[in-house]
């Protein structure tokens, strides 16, 4: 696996990405040099390349946003042929508008029709050349998982479900018959090692004492054989950091959790940027937002709200109202549940689009809130979760944030076990917090935003 803005991609889904903008770029640069004359002077001359890098880009975002690279779909060889055949419409459509409108834009005499038929064919072609590829056993890591207990199996399942990853489990301690001792523990490890050709060992032991083979680890690690902690691997199959199996000292001596002051200073920069230039584009929409939850539902058009930030300092956060005036009258604090009867009906349109945020933008202008960060809770939330979920308070040591890891990872929660569930993304996203995990959580939302997931 590879980490890029410190989230780790299977090597092959970054190879499928690159493959895929390499056809793209060459079939339309192929296009232009059979239908123009002069391809060399449109090419090097006029920016063709630059249109074309354009336009490849496009292709891509489309392929993301119909989910082409998720590593569920890659095995149902039919449903990517109808999502590839949808992309290639669309982006068929978007060329004659782009054509007809603005022709200098791309290379003329036809050849954007022409690159578009080339693409069609070396694109289904990629496609079934790479789903026969990643099935061959060369290219698959082979991988023991020594231990028993819950752990392991959840290592050994989330490793057998992600086939994109390239890695097939040949064994795990859990194999061994009978009761598990140090010795028997060591025979299996080293009969799959010699017998299956193993790559890499992961030790996911619940109890080591007595248990753990260290003397045969050790041999085969001084043998040049991989020889891993679960936890790590747990992180990067599940993008989350279990709470269940967390101690102190793995807080303490963990890689990240750390933010310099040059690095709060960048993000706060950046987020002042964004988040005043956000409000001035959005401003058109207001009088229409307002007017429209007036004319709805009888009340005042925001509504603030007292959460918990950073440090545990309290702040206000403002939205456009979207609940009846009296939601919480008879019931007090209260999450809100799937078709929830206290959501106005111009309300729900507002949450679905993520409308009802926009006032959020001034919290993120006075420094309580960030665009990215754990979502921010009510002290009433607060204090009860504190108590019931070990760590939770952890995540008041970065701000808040409109959107977040685990709002694009993680469905809408209104149960503790929701509340547990995301807080394991919340300690995975400050552990890892970077100016580039920003971006792809920025680019995750507006996907969701622009397709209608995950809204509530």
């Amino acid at each position: 696996m590879i980490r890029l803005f410190k989230v780790y991609y299977p090597l092959r889904a970054l190879v499928l990405v690159a493959g895929e903008a390499l056809i793209v770029w060459v079939s339309f640069v192929l296009g232009t040099m059979l239908r123009t004359q002069d391809s060399w002077l449109v090419l090097n001359v006029e920016g063709g390349y630059l249109k074309i890098l354009a336009v490849t880009g496009v292709v891509l975002l489309l392929s993301h946003w119909f989910d082409l690279y998720d590593s569920s779909s890659l095995s149902k060889r039919w449903e990517q042929s109808l999502r590839i055949l949808l992309v290639l419409g669309f982006v068929a459509l978007a060329l004659s508008a782009i054509g007809f409108l603005f022709p200098e834009f791309l290379p003329g005499n036809g050849s954007a029709l022409v690159g578009l038929v080339i693409l069609t064919c070396t694109l289904f072609c990629w496609r079934g050349a790479y789903g026969w590829l990643v099935k061959q056993r060369f290219l698959r890591e082979r991988v023991y998982v020594l231990g028993t207990g819950e752990r392991a199996e959840r290592l050994v399942n989330g490793l057998r479900q992600r086939s994109a990853m390239g890695i097939e489990v040949v064994g795990w301690t859990g194999d061994v018959e009978g009761e598990l001792t140090r010795e028997s523990a060591a025979s299996h490890l080293l009969a799959m090692t010699c017998g299956e050709g193993v790559h890499r060992v992961i030790v996911a032991m619940p109890d080591r004492r007595g248990t753990l083979p260290v003397e045969e680890l050790l041999d085969l690690r001084l043998g040049g054989l991989k020889v891993e902690e679960a936890t790590s691997w747990l992180e990067r199959i599940s993008g989350r950091i279990e709470v269940e199996q967390l101690y102190p000292s793995w807080l303490i001596f963990a890689e990240g959790f750390r933010f310099s002051r040059f690095f709060r200073l960048v993000r706060r920069l950046l987020n002042f940027s964004v988040a005043l230039i956000a409000l001035v584009v959005s401003l058109p929409l207001i009088p229409l937002i307002w007017l429209a939850v007036k004319l709805d539902s009888p009340g005042p058009v925001f509504y603030r709200q007292r959460r918990v930030g950073r440090r545990g300092k309290g702040f206000y956060c403002y939205k456009f109202r979207t609940m009846r005036q009296d939601a919480e009258a008879d019931t007090g604090a209260t999450w809100a549940s799937d078709d929830d009867p206290r959501i106005t009906r111009v309300g729900k349109f507002f949450r679905d689009s993520r409308l009802d945020e926009i006032p959020q933008l001034w919290c993120v202008l006075k420094g309580d809130m960030h665009f990215v960060g754990p979502r921010p809770e009510r002290p009433e939330f607060v204090e009860w979760l504190s108590k019931e979920i070990p760590y939770y308070g952890v995540r008041h040591v970065v701000r808040p944030g409109i959107t977040g890891w685990a709002q694009v990872q993680y469905k809408y929660g209104n149960t503790l076990e929701d509340a547990r569930e995301k807080l394991q993304y919340d300690l995975f996203y400050i552990k890892n917090a970077s100016i580039g995990l920003d971006m792809l959580i920025m680019f995750q939302t507006i996907k969701i935003v622009l397709l209608g997931r995950g809204a509530q």
